[in-house]
């Protein structure tokens, strides 16, 4: 009375499955040593130190610019008073690399 076909029989483990979760294991593997960072935190410091060095150049030269900008559109000096505080924020700039290169005493 009850047409219901009965349930096939689980699929057992295929042997291509297995070794594909093993292929794609030992693949993760390879790919977390590839981008492991290779210095470690000496590389990390030595990326914070360039950042530091290139936000210094940009500070000095934009700060310096832009105060310059500001004195000459007050005073009409154009464009000495750009061209005198860009060329002092460039010497703090370098002034204040070359004291972060330094050794510390």
């Amino acid at each position: 009375m009850n047409d219901d076909k009965p349930a096939p029989e689980p699929i057992g483990e295929d042997v291509r499955i297995d070794a594909l979760e093993t292929r794609l294991k030992a693949a993760r593997t390879r790919e977390d040593q590839r981008i492991k960072p290779a210095g470690g935190a000496e590389s990390n410091a030595d990326y914070r130190m360039g950042n530091r060095v290139l936000a210094e150049l940009i500070g000095g030269i934009g700060g310096g610019a832009f105060i310059g900008w500001v004195i000459d559109r007050f005073a009409g000096t154009s464009p000495w008073g750009l061209l005198v505080v860009m060329a002092l924020g460039i010497v703090v700039a370098f002034r204040s690399i070359i004291r972060m290169a330094s050794p510390k005493p």
